[in-house]
């Protein structure tokens, strides 16, 4: 059971209920996390803002490897289930390439030099070499991407830290991470 509250819409504080609203709305239903964080309206809108944001940055299938290989590396079982299904459904990944992504890998080059690149940025806590930018240059990133890269491992690191601390309920099927960080 969740250690902190899973929220109703009507039990949230008002201020959250209008973007629950719009998560349901979005996505069909409100995941657990989302109803979790909605205990915080400020951290449910800096959320979901940054969220909205980034959906625009790189594309969904590196979007979504980034995340499985972060999740993985911080052994997270609520966002790695939650992003094996949707790296499945939504990115439409194959099993291969998602088992790969929690390698902190990928099948494709260039997608490989971002998944590779994230997941030192999360192991490494940011202290990555200049052959590791190098890496992500030669690959085709320009700057603006390399920030984007951090951005999205940086934003799977919140909703990896609060579901680790809420031992949130998984409302996707559950997928395990190989070795908690």
């Amino acid at each position: 059971m969740s250690r902190l509250a899973i929220l109703d819409r009507d039990a949230a504080p008002s201020a959250s209920q209008p973007i629950l609203d719009a998560v349901g709305k979005q996505l069909g239903a409100v995941p657990n996390m989302f109803r979790m964080i909605a205990a915080s309206p400020a951290a449910l809108q800096g959320y979901t803002a940054n969220n909205a944001a980034l959906s625009r940055a790189l594309d969904v299938k590196t979007r979504e490897r980034i995340a499985l290989a972060v999740a993985e590396a911080n052994g997270c079982d609520y966002c790695l289930s939650a992003h094996s299904y949707l790296a499945a459904n939504l990115a439409k990944l194959s099993a291969d390439e998602i088992a790969l992504a929690r390698q902190g890998r990928s099948g494709d080059a260039r997608a490989d030099a971002a998944v590779r690149f994230a997941a030192k940025v999360v192991t490494a806590r940011g202290h990555v070499t200049d052959a590791d930018v190098a890496a992500l240059r030669e690959a085709g990133y320009d700057d603006g991407q390399i920030v984007e890269i951090v951005a999205v491992a940086a934003e799977n690191i919140f909703t990896n830290l609060i579901n680790i601390v809420a031992e949130t309920d998984i409302d996707f099927p559950v997928v395990q991470a190989a070795a908690a960080a």
